[in-house]
């Protein structure tokens, strides 16, 4: 019952925006962008559908980074009712595309050129065996570090570029009364820090370890390396970090608790709603050594198999999706950054700008690699075998050289 209500509130809004009836060519999208900047800039699509004679449904399910939305998309594709395109990450995409339920984009993305404008990397989840099934629209960076100013400046810091640097700076900022690195204890936060300093070892051990699931580089002295570094993080830490969220932990920082934070650039949402400026108030950079690579995570409309009658619509909204102008309003109001390389810079922050320089030099350089963490390194499945070793790992006082081989067997178990 309820989503006949929510449908029948959308169409009538689609007719009161219109002041005529409701649009027989329509899209129904299923999202959980229900932030006040997110819900901004999802308004532009509307109206930019609008605009080209296509209403818009809206199905916005709140909660669970998108955990309540796919349990509700299911249902709805089981009752043979799905919606004309849903929100999903990048693994997700290729599980229903697998599944045989999404629709062929290839007519839009060939007329409009993604292929030309879209990172290798990013086409990858978007596409399936070689035709585009869904839009991306944004780049998400997740190693990141997030940095007082006031309090870097007072004690004369730098922005970390190695991890002695790093840990000098933690040290710093302990002894002058703050908490050193604010974190949440929840294991895809773990897991952000962790698959960082996997990357910081070596772009090659990530792709090897992470996304070929290597069993090797996996026992390799490199993963226990990374440990060893994510053992003295954690060090830093306050005691009441387990179970924070990681909204409370960028709080920290921007409200001068602690130093520095671990985090994506959707960090930069809270700072920017705290009235400051990502890159002058609160200080970014990349974390320590992983200059020249990228990892990331993004989100894409995914157009279901509804039939031709429908496909009209899917085509208008893909092609609204991938257009320059909503990327760029989008990605303003949400810190991450287009998944089109040819949308102008100059709007976004210093931090933005910075991912978006380094995008173009990591896919030239073949380092630019999909999130374990965001669902973007291995199935949901395989995913879950590493983050359980990763937060076994930081609960408790297992050695660096056990979690390896607590690695080795946990993965090679899901695989």
């Amino acid at each position: 019952m309820t989503k006949y209500l929510t449908r029948g509130v959308g169409a009538l809004l689609s007719m009161t925006a219109l002041s005529a009836p409701a649009l027989a060519d329509e899209v129904e999208v299923m999202h959980w962008w229900t932030s006040g900047g997110e819900a901004a800039a999802i308004a532009v699509l509307q109206e930019d559908l609008q605009a080209r004679g296509t209403g818009w449904v809206d199905m916005a399910i709140a909660g669970g980074g998108g955990d309540a939305a796919m349990t509700a998309l299911r249902a709805r594709v089981v009752a043979g009712n799905p919606p004309t395109a849903a929100q999903m990450l990048g693994m997700t995409v290729r599980d229903w595309a697998d599944e045989g339920f999404l629709g062929n984009l290839n007519a839009v993305a060939e007329a409009e050129g993604w292929n030309d404008v879209v990172p290798p990397a990013v086409q990858a989840f978007g596409t399936f065996d070689g035709e585009w099934v869904a839009a991306p629209v944004n780049i998400h960076r997740p190693h990141w570090v997030w940095a007082n100013a006031g309090i870097f400046e007072e004690l004369g810091l730098s922005m970390p570029t190695t991890w002695d640097e790093f840990f000098a700076a933690a040290d710093a900022i302990e002894a002058a009364g703050h908490v050193g690195v604010a974190m949440g204890g929840q294991a895809w936060q773990e897991a952000t820090i962790w698959e960082a300093i996997v990357l910081s070892v070596s772009p090659e051990l990530y792709e090897a370890a992470i996304i070929n699931a290597d069993m090797d580089a996996l026992g390799s002295e490199g993963i226990v390396e990374s440990f060893e570094i994510f053992r003295r993080v954690l060090g830093y830490a306050d005691p009441g970090y387990a179970g924070r969220d990681w909204n409370l932990a960028t709080a920290m920082v921007i409200n001068g608790e602690a130093g520095m934070q671990i985090m994506g650039d959707w960090a930069k949402g809270e700072v920017i709603n705290a009235g400051l400026t990502p890159g002058e108030q609160v200080l970014c950079a990349v974390v320590p050594g992983t200059d020249g690579a990228f990892l990331f995570n993004t989100d894409f409309f995914a157009m279901f198999d509804v039939g031709e009658d429908a496909q009209a619509a899917q085509r208008n909204m893909a092609s609204a999706a991938m257009s320059v102008s909503f990327q760029e309003t989008f990605n303003l109001a949400k810190g991450s950054i287009p998944a089109r390389t040819d949308v102008p810079s100059a709007n976004f922050d210093v931090c933005g700008q910075t991912s978006m320089a380094d995008l173009v030099e990591a896919t030239e350089a073949g380092t630019l690699f999909g999130s374990l963490a965001h669902g973007h390194g291995q199935p949901a499945s395989v995913q879950a075998a590493y983050l359980d070793v990763v937060t076994q790992f930081a609960n408790s006082d297992m050695t660096p050289e056990a979690a390896a081989e607590a690695l080795v067997a946990s993965v090679g178990g899901a695989l």
